[in-house]
């Protein structure tokens, strides 16, 4: 028969259980507790908070290299965007949040790493209607990570068609923590032993990557990324655009899969990793099937950028 445990028994043995990944869990900081923590056991989120039962909320994340947080204003921006979508009050103003992002990422004793940043409708119950939960959750959570390795720019990534469309606009471009059918992606990769799959409108135009933008450099060497709407645009991928604008013609708006076929590269545009260049899509080489110029250009030229303009904690 089930014990029923008394509150410092149950707090106890639910802070003895097993616990994969706290040794990744550097600092974080809870709305409830109004303070920083940096015992990974400790994070504890409500289950009834909407954020978890219901996919009621919004994250972002953001990494820091060198002591500097990569476009973190333009992260917060966002979340508070998506915020107004979803009628979300903030429980603080976003000058407040960046403090405390940097703040978490002081307190991670690590001058790299990444952070999450989580806006939920908060805990209150477990139906549906956000009146259940009268105070929002706010949550930043500092990781350990590593820089990515030298071998992954050399090699290139593979790609393919994956089976499951774009997103609704509706929901494309507001970043909610409702991440299933990019779950479902990174699962269809991993089954098919490939790196990314890729997102296909019903009339054959590119989407995204399950957490990275796709772009190309087309036959006539234009920078070319899918137009807003079906895709999130990503902090990185608005950063490329704005740097590759400097030297050469630029392009957003819908791209075939048949001008794929012919692109001079691909490119893979995520915060942690900047540029990766994909070279083999849907079986076939992209080009000659090495990394192009571009890719190792712009990969240098973001790392420039980030660290230049990165938000020092």
């Amino acid at each position: 028969m089930i014990q029923a445990l008394k509150p410092d028994d149950f707090l106890s043995a639910l802070l003895a259980a097993p616990r994969p990944g706290v040794e990744k869990i550097l600092a974080f900081y809870d709305n409830r507790a109004r303070g920083i923590c940096t015992d990974g056991h400790l994070l504890l989120i409500p289950l009834d908070d909407h954020l978890c039962h219901r996919g009621d909320g919004l994250f972002e994340s953001i990494c820091y290299r060198d002591g500097k947080i990569f476009v973190l204003d333009s992260h917060l921006q966002r979340m508070w965007d998506g915020a107004r979508a979803l009628a979300l009050e903030p429980p603080l103003a976003m000058s407040e949040a960046r403090e405390l992002v940097c703040a978490v990422a002081h307190a991670s004793g690590s001058d790299k790493g990444d952070i999450r940043v989580f806006l939920s409708r908060g805990p209150g119950g477990f139906g549906i209607s956000p009146a259940e939960c009268p105070d929002p959750g706010f949550y930043i959570v500092a990781l350990a990570a590593k820089l990515p390795p030298a071998d992954l720019y050399s090699r290139g990534l593979s790609a393919f068609t994956s089976a499951y469309p774009p997103k609704q606009e509706y929901l494309a471009r507001i970043k909610s923590v409702n991440y299933l059918p990019n779950v479902l992606m990174a699962a269809e990769a991993v089954s098919r032993a490939e790196d990314v799959a890729i997102t296909f409108d019903e009339a054959g135009n590119m989407g995204e990557a399950a957490i990275a933008n796709v772009a190309i450099i087309d036959e006539n060497g234009c920078f070319r990324s899918p137009e807003p709407g079906r895709v999130l645009p990503g902090t990185t991928l608005l950063c490329a655009l704005e740097i590759a604008d400097q030297k050469m013609p630029v392009k957003t708006g819908p791209i075939h899969i048949r001008e794929m076929l012919k692109a001079k590269e691909m490119l893979l545009l995520t915060s942690a990793t900047l540029c990766v260049p994909i070279v083999r899509f849907d079986g076939r080489p992209v080009a000659d099937g090495q990394p192009g110029v571009v890719a190792r250009w712009l990969k240098d030229e973001l790392l420039a950028y980030m660290l230049k303009t990165g938000t020092s904690f």
